[in-house]
């Protein structure tokens, strides 16, 4: 098992002990869900409220070891493996700082819940950038669409531009720190056009190229 691997099973093994450790403080019924004003709309059990978060973490944690083992094109994916090894970390720290607020908040201390979201979806979609730039053409990770995967030039093409907007929507998503009434604006919207942009730009370029 790689280096990052190990540490990001670390934090996976860590959000459990969190769980056991906090089990006997909490409530029967732990506020699980804010909606766009920061203010708790949902609730789970004391069982699920703590190991949820957990139990999410060490599935993803095991889908990312196979993906690079499953996927046809894998010797691709060796390419940018580090990228992946630390998107793979950085989702699991992200996972991890969202369990955080939960039991903090659980534990009777208030704040505003979807300010504090900004930053960590900030860095979040910077990264995801950062990996988009550098992918390698394969079926799982990145910007997989039919004109992607048909074609090398419209991959790298849509993957460099997909890189600097995916970090742009990184930089906006930020300002939901200042603006707290916003934050969900500016996490959501940014990320959504650049998913949608991108789609559509991979379809372009590709019919660009056929016509060649």
């Amino acid at each position: 098992m790689r280096k990052l691997e190990i540490i990001t099973l670390g934090i996976v093994l860590f959000s459990f002990a969190v769980a056991i450790y906090f089990y006997p403080q909490m409530p029967d019924e732990l506020a699980s869900h804010w909606n766009f004003r920061g203010e708790v709309d949902g609730y789970l059990s004391k069982f699920w409220g703590l190991f949820l978060m957990p139990f999410i973490s060490l599935a993803m944690f095991l889908l990312f070891l196979i993906i690079p083992k499953i996927d046809p094109m894998k010797a691709n994916i060796e390419k940018f493996r580090k990228y992946f090894d630390w998107f793979i970390l950085i989702i699991i720290i992200f996972l991890f700082y969202l369990y955080f607020l939960t039991i903090v908040w659980n534990l009777g201390f208030r704040f505003g819940f979807i300010r504090l979201l900004a930053p960590a979806f900030g860095f979040l979609f910077y990264y995801a950038g950062v990996l988009v730039k550098n992918a390698k053409r394969n079926w799982f990770i990145g910007i997989r669409t039919p004109w992607t995967l048909s074609n090398e030039k419209v991959w790298e093409k849509t993957h460099q531009l997909g890189g600097k907007l995916f970090k742009l929507a990184g930089i906006i998503a930020l300002l939901g720190i200042f603006f707290p009434g916003l934050a969900l604006f500016f996490i959501l919207i940014p990320v959504l056009s650049v998913t949608i942009y991108t789609i559509i730009y991979s379809y372009v370029e590709y019919q660009k190229e056929i016509k060649l």
